[in-house]
This record gives structure tokens, sequence and C-alpha cells, in this order.
């Protein structure tokens, strides 16, 4: 199997603006940023997506992703900040290799390019509805 872009940056071939390296993850910023400060969160140990991934790969990143989440708030003081990650490409993933993007947000848009505009339009169900929901997912843990 081919390595995918992360991995040849965790190993060096490419090289990366690392903001932060342990045994099991490694943090770098992302050359394609949707805003001032847009960091990536990565498992050293290759995982396709959060599909993918076994409890100690995604234990070592959460143990991490709050403590960078941190830094970067603080480094840009931005007003906000999302923490998201895509899985499969239908739900927009195009690196094969579970990532976090960690994203600040700022109020003032002009100055740090935050362009990102998230869509989230809420949709009103029956309680039955919710029920079914419930049980289909409940008996797939």
């Amino acid at each position: 199997m081919e390595k995918t872009i992360f991995e040849k940056i965790i190993d060096g071939e490419i090289p990366s603006y690392k903001i932060y390296e342990d045994e099991y993850v490694y943090s770098f910023l992302d050359v394609f940023p949707i805003t001032k400060g847009h960091t990536l969160v990565i498992p050293k140990k290759h995982s396709r997506n959060i599909l993918d991934c076994d409890p100690e790969t995604a234990a070592n990143i959460g143990r991490v992703l709050p403590k960078i989440a941190n830094a970067v708030k603080e480094a840009y003081n931005c007003d906000g900040i999302n923490i998201f990650q895509n899985n499969e490409e239908y739900a927009g993933q195009s690196v094969f290799h579970l990532h976090f993007h960690i994203v600040p947000r700022y109020k003032d848009k002009d100055t740090n390019f935050d362009n990102l505009e998230i869509a989230w339009p809420p949709q009103k169900l029956e309680p039955a509805d919710f029920e079914k929901i419930q049980e289909s997912i409940v008996k797939n843990l």
C-alpha cells in the first residue's frame, strides 16, 4: 500500500510546519489553511478515518487535541474554534489517513481570511422518528 501524504510527513519525506509531536501523534499547520492558524492533528499509526480507528489511537488523539486547540487559541486570540474531521470521500475526506482540523474562527473575518461558512439547517422530527433512529443506532453498538 502506498503511503499517504500524511505518512510521508510523519516520516520526514515531506517537510511540514510541525506544531506538536509525541510517540503517537503528529500535528502541523495545514498548507491550504481555511483561516490563520489552521492546524491538523493526526495519529502516527495509520487509520483510514475514525471508522477504522482503534480505541488506543482515538485515546491518544483525544489526549492532545485540547492541548493543541488551546495553544492555537492562545497564539491567535481567536474568537472560537471549530474542530472537525471527515470520513470517506462523500463527506469531504480527501486524504485517507485519520486527521482532525483545528480551525480558528475570527469575528474580524477580513484580517484573518475567515470565510468559512458552515450551514447546519435543523430539522424537526417527531418522537417516534427519534425512537426509530435511536433503535437503529443502538442495535449496532
